[in-house]
C-alpha cells in the first residue's frame, strides 16, 4: 500500500494539524496538547444510532492513547509481558497495515501493579514519522508508511541512568525540527531526523524520583516561547533553543506524584498534585529575569487526569474520583459532583461540550456549565477498562481499552 500525504502534512505545524478538512489527533491530548478537538461538530448524543461502531481490533494492554493521521490509526500494546508492539491500521477499514515489535517489558512497583505493567506514553506523529516511547526508557522513531525503524535512543544505556521505576510515562512532544522528552532523569531535546541530542536539562536524581509522569507543553508565557515541564519535584519553563531554565517552582506532592499535564492560560500556569492541592502560578518578567508568584491555591486534589479549560473554568477529575469545576480567576470551586466515578477520566472539549471516557469504559457527554454538573448523555462504550486517552478526528471517536481499539462514527 502506498501512502500519500497532502503537502500541508509535509510542512506539519502542531497547532494546525490537519489534512484536508479532517483534523488529526497527532499526540497526547490532541493537536494543541490541551484536550481540545479542532473539528466542526461534536456528537449531539451517545445513542448507538448516532455514535456507531465501524471497526474493532483485538490487542494486548496499553496505556497509550491512539494517534490518528488522515489514513492511519496508530496504537501500541505490550505483548506477553515481553515485547512492545506498534500497530498501524487503515483508518477506514481497520485493516492492519504494519506492525513493529521490540523486546521491552518490566514490572512496576507492587503498590502500582494492580493497574498493570504496560507501555505507558502516547506516541507523537509529525506527518512522516511516529515517535514511540518504550517503557524501559527508549524512544523509537518509525517510518509511518511502513513501520521501519529509522533510529532509537536508549537513555538508560547512553546516559547510565536507572530504569525508571514506573517506566517511560511522559509523552513525547514535537515542535518544528525537535522532539522533547522527559526521560533519562532529565529533559531532552532531540533532533527528530536522527535522534541526536541537542541539549539535556532539568536533571533529576534518577530512578523513581527522576522518572517524570507529566508531559511537556510548548507555550508562550510572559512574552517568551518556552517548554513547560513538570518533573516529580518541580514545575519549570525552559528555553527550547538551549535548554536553559528560565524559571522553576517546587510543587508540593506526595512521593513526587506530579502526573497532571500543566495548563497554560495566558501568563498563568494551573497544576494539581496527588494528595496535595491545586495551584495557579503567575509568570512574569522583569529586568532580572522571570518571576513566579502564587496567585491562589485550592484544596482540590488532582491525580492522573488532566483537565480541560473552557471560558476560564477548569473541569477536572479528582483523586477522590469526583468531577469538579474551578474558576481560574480566583480559585473558587464552583461545584463538585455528588457521586464518584472511575479512577481515571480522559477529557476532550469542543466549544461548551465535553466528552469524558471513564476508566470503567463509560462515555459521558457533558455540557460545560460553571453553575452545575450537566451530564447530557451516558453510554457504556467499552467492555474493558480504559486507561488510554480518547482521540477524535473528523467525525470519528477512537477508544482504546485494555483489549481492543474501537472506532466509532457519529451522525447528527
Amino acid at each position: 500500500m502506498r501512502w500519500f500525504l497532502p503537502a500541508i502534512a509535509l510542512c506539519f505545524i502542531v497547532s494546525l494539524a490537519f489534512a484536508g478538512d479532517t483534523y488529526l489527533w497527532n499526540q497526547w491530548r490532541g493537536p494543541n496538547r490541551d484536550g481540545f478537538y479542532l473539528g466542526n461538530s461534536f456528537p449531539n448524543n451517545l445513542s448507538k444510532e448516532s455514535l456507531y461502531i465501524t471497526w474493532k481490533a483485538n490487542l494486548g494492554p496499553s496505556y497509550s492513547g491512539p494517534v490518528v493521521s488522515d489514513q492511519f490509526v496508530f496504537t501500541t500494546e505490550t505483548k506477553n509481558k515481553e515485547s512492545e508492539v506498534v500497530h498501524a491500521y487503515d483508518r477506514k477499514t481497520g485493516k492492519e497495515i504494519w506492525a513493529a515489535e521490540w523486546k521491552g517489558a518490566m514490572s512496576v512497583p507492587f503498590f502500582a501493579s494492580s493497574n498493570g505493567s504496560w507501555i505507558r506514553a502516547t506516541p507523537a506523529f509529525d506527518g512522516e514519522c511516529l515517535y514511540v516511547a518504550g517503557i524501559k526508557d527508549v524512544l523509537v522513531c518509525l517510518n509511518a508508511t511502513d513501520g521501519k525503524e529509522k533510529w532509537r535512543i536508549d537513555f538508560v544505556e547512553q546516559f547510565k541512568t536507572p530504569v525508571p521505576s514506573f517506566g517511560f510515562v511522559s509523552s513525547p512532544l514535537i515542535d518544528q525540527d525537535g522532539i522533547y522528552v522527559q526521560a533519562g532523569a532529565s529533559i531532552f531535546k532531540l533532533n527528530k531526523k536522527n535522534g541526536s541530542v541537542i541539549w539535556r536539562s532539568f536533571k533529576d536524581s534518577g530512578g523513581m524520583n527522576g522518572s517524570a509522569f507529566s508531559s511537556p507543553v510548548m507555550a508562550t508565557i510572559a512574552g517568551q516561547k518556552q517548554l513547560l515541564v513538570q518533573s516529580r519535584e518541580k514545575l519549570g519553563g525552559l528555553n527550547p533553543e538551549n535548554g536553559d531554565v528560565l524559571w522553576s517552582k517546587v510543587v508540593p506532592s506526595f512521593r513526587g506524584m506530579n502526573i497532571f499535564t500543566p495548563i497554560v492560560v495566558g501568563d498563568t500556569v494551573f497544576t494539581s498534585t496527588y494528595q496535595n492541592k491545586s495551584w495557579l502560578y503567575k509568570v512574569s518578567k522583569n529586568d532580572s529575569g522571570f518571576v513566579v508568584n502564587d496567585v491562589w491555591e485550592n484544596k482540590l486534589q488532582g491525580y492522573m487526569s488532566s483537565p480541560v479549560v473552557i471560558n476560564g473554568f477548569a473541569y477536572m477529575h479528582l483523586q477522590n474520583q469526583r468531577f469538579a469545576c474551578v474558576d481560574l480567576s480566583n480559585g473558587e470551586t464552583k461545584w463538585t459532583s455528588p457521586k464518584s466515578f472511575g479512577k481515571y477520566w480522559s477529557l476532550i472539549a469542543y466549544k461548551n461540550r465535553i466528552l469524558a471516557l471513564d476508566q470503567k469504559g463509560i462515555l459521558y457527554l457533558i455540557e460545560a456549565d460553571p453553575k452545575e454538573l450537566k451530564i447530557l448523555d451516558t453510554r457504556e462504550i467499552a467492555e474493558n477498562e480504559s486507561w488510554a486517552h480518547l482521540a477524535i478526528s473528523g467525525d470519528q471517536v477512537f477508544i482504546r481499552d485494555l483489549k481492543t481499539l474501537s472506532v466509532f462514527q457519529w451522525k447528527n
